[in-house]
């Protein structure tokens, strides 16, 4: 086996922007739209992520919309996450910032308190952490016929712990609009250019092998880059995953989750697309890395949101146009 150079970085030979090859004629609409249509035919389980594992924190809930349904979760006095209704059933104060004593929220209005047995009008809903995200299941998330599952269905992750990182941004589209928005990696060259470079689409997916696989280089400094390869698939309805599957940091992972939070004042539905970014190597250098998490993430959460920033605006366009809602978008 070759030996590994020491250092990933490559000095690109980018052509400029506008001379790179053109990627429309293989960004196929029937095809992209096909890879979606299989994903959104998967099934969930009614699993959907609420948000961040460590939003979730000790002492105080975390609150979130969900289909128009108010939800909150929260941590017991073992760590343990739960969830349920984001409105107390007493006059239907909001939870979402209540405090928690012992195993139990406590409604700030009139000091209900609300644990993960439930009371009468007030029935928790399954809760999963599966060390990066927070998950619940909401029985309106099933596709009929679909049964519910004990525990959502999860994407690669690395085999031994990474740093994460998760950022949320949220748009004015359903999942499917963020779904064929990631089921469309020709566009990564052309519309961030200032993380990606020469990018290209080795295969395509089948309904046997139901993914891409893309040879692309991330921008890391300048001219400077690390070429990977990269697969793109979907292991639920609302989840795109990306797995370095050859190169430095293979086994590292990027989950887009498209979360529907409910319809906006415009009528218009929004999304929170939540994506986790888990950084993987095998490099003896890597043990180090992990030990300045708390300065890695901001950092990770950052180029991740600058991403989204552009991406949330193909997928609201995308929306618009399929919706007859175009005056919804600049």
């Amino acid at each position: 086996m070759p030996k590994r150079p020491a250092n990933p970085l490559r000095r690109l030979d980018v052509p400029r922007w506008a001379e790179q090859e053109p990627s429309w004629r293989e960004a196929s609409p029937a095809l992209i739209r096909a890879a979606t249509e299989r994903a959104l035919a998967r099934p969930s389980g009614g699993w959907v992520v609420l948000g961040a594992a460590t939003e979730v924190r000790r002492g105080r809930g975390f609150g979130r919309t969900v289909t128009g349904r108010e939800i909150v979760a929260w941590r017991d006095a073992a760590g343990a996450l739960h969830a349920g209704p984001g409105a107390c059933p007493h006059l239907g104060a909001s939870l979402c910032d209540a405090p928690v004593h012992g195993d139990a929220l406590v409604c700030r209005w009139h000091g209900l308190s609300l644990g993960p047995g439930g009371r009468p009008n007030w029935s928790p809903v399954p809760a999963f952490d599966d060390g990066v995200l927070a998950w619940v299941r909401l029985d309106e998330l099933l596709a009929p016929g679909e049964a519910p599952t004990e525990r959502p269905v999860l994407g690669p992750r690395p085999p031994e712990p990474g740093v994460a990182a998760v950022a949320t941004v949220i748009g004015r589209c359903e999942p499917e609009d963020v779904l064929a928005n990631r089921l469309d990696p020709w566009h990564g060259s052309w519309f961030h250019p200032y993380s990606f470079a020469l990018l290209k689409v080795l295969t395509t997916p089948t309904p046997a092998d139901d993914r891409f696989l893309v040879e692309v280089s991330f921008r890391v400094a300048g001219p400077f880059g690390v070429p990977v390869h990269a697969a793109f698939s979907c292991p639920d309805p609302r989840t795109v995953t990306m797995e370095i599957v050859d190169g430095e940091g293979a086994g590292s992972v990027v989950e887009t989750h498209a979360t529907p939070l409910g319809a906006g004042s415009d009528g218009a539905p929004r999304t929170a697309v939540i994506e986790a970014v888990v950084a993987h190597s095998d490099r003896p250098g890597f043990t180090q890395v992990r030990k300045v998490q708390a300065v890695m993430r901001p950092l990770m959460r950052a180029a991740a949101a600058r991403l989204w920033r552009d991406d949330i605006a193909y997928a609201e366009r995308r929306y618009a146009l399929r919706s007859g809602r175009a005056e919804i978008v600049g």
